[in-house]
């Protein structure tokens, strides 16, 4: 009987051509070398550490001077001298009442109060109102307005200086604490309207047109809707505008020459020469420290805030 060689055909129990490929040894995945993750990581750890040290080196050179400010306001003018680094013997608050009684620190306190108080307001209702206007309208000239402020920010306020010296004598408004005030809205609104017009760009239009469906006016909507949500902008916004205003010494000084309606800057510069000649560096550093407490008191209250409306405002 003549037979043939036939293949196996992969059927019963002989392997096919595949499943005897199969039965070859199979090779193993290599697992990738850790060598360049590992230099990745120590690269981010030293810079990690760099970064660290630069803050830590960065904080000590700002907390130190005030911490030695607040020490030697309760020093007396001979420890101030002789032992500058050393920790008081006692706390000698006589400094902080001969500084708010006798160098009239109580009277500029207020008049700064007043002034940063009533200009405070007004800018941020002022630059809230122009600012949504122009982030929620488009209308012939928006964006010409919107230049507009932003121009006032790069104009340097020296310059202003003489014309508005002229501008408040005629209006008699020159050596009165509410012209500080307006000339203080007046410079403070192209920040204010530049940085709440971005604010409002961010905030959902779905809310304001609820409001619209509903029957509420323009205003309304302004006021109840769109200002509330507003809110960490404003109070960012607020922050960077009192910090301002409060150290503002520019203006008054040349808009402001009545002593009894000096404020706070002026204080501390007239103090500063006349307790110089007499030698009361304990009530000048008294003052010193008055001056500074709101505004550290300011930001440490609203710091989360301040925080929450930078980055509110700078996502979309």
């Amino acid at each position: 009987m003549k037979t043939t060689d036939t293949p196996p055909t992969g059927t019963g129990d002989l392997p096919g051509p595949r499943e005897a490929a199969d039965t070859s040894p199979r090779k193993t995945a290599v697992p990738a070398s850790p060598g360049p993750r590992k230099e990745n990581k120590g690269e981010g750890a030293t810079l990690n550490v760099f970064s660290h040290g630069i803050l830590i080196l960065w904080a000590i050179m700002v907390v130190m001077p005030l911490l030695w400010a607040v020490m030697t306001s309760f020093k007396t003018d001979r420890a101030i001298f002789t032992s500058p680094w050393a920790l008081p013997d006692r706390l000698h608050f006589e400094n902080w009442a001969r500084a708010w009684t006798e160098a009239h620190m109580s009277d500029y306190f207020l008049n700064t109060i007043l002034v940063v108080g009533g200009s405070l307001a007004g800018t941020l209702l002022f630059g809230s109102m122009a600012a949504y206007v122009l982030a929620r309208f488009e209308f012939p000239g928006n964006r010409f307005i919107y230049f507009l402020f932003i121009g006032g920010m790069s104009f340097p306020i020296i310059l202003a200086l003489v014309p508005l010296f002229y501008v408040l004598q005629n209006m008699a408004l020159l050596n009165t604490l509410h012209g500080l005030i307006l000339v203080y809205i007046a410079y403070s609104l192209p920040f204010t309207v530049f940085f709440l017009t971005a604010f409002f760009r961010t905030l959902p239009t779905s809310v304001a047109e609820a409001a619209f469906m509903d029957g509420a006016s323009h205003t309304r909507t302004f006021f109840q809707v769109m200002l509330p949500m507003a809110k960490p902008g404003l109070i960012s916004v607020g922050i960077f505008n009192f910090l301002g205003q409060w150290n503002q010494y520019l203006l008054p000084t040349v808009l402001n020459t009545d002593p009894e309606k000096k404020v706070l800057s002026q204080g501390l510069v007239q103090l500063a020469v006349s307790q110089g000649y007499k030698g009361d560096w304990s009530g000048l550093f008294a003052g010193l420290v008055m001056a500074m407490l709101p505004v550290l008191a300011a930001y440490i209250i609203f710091q989360r805030q301040v925080v929450a409306g930078l980055t509110a405002g700078a996502v979309k």
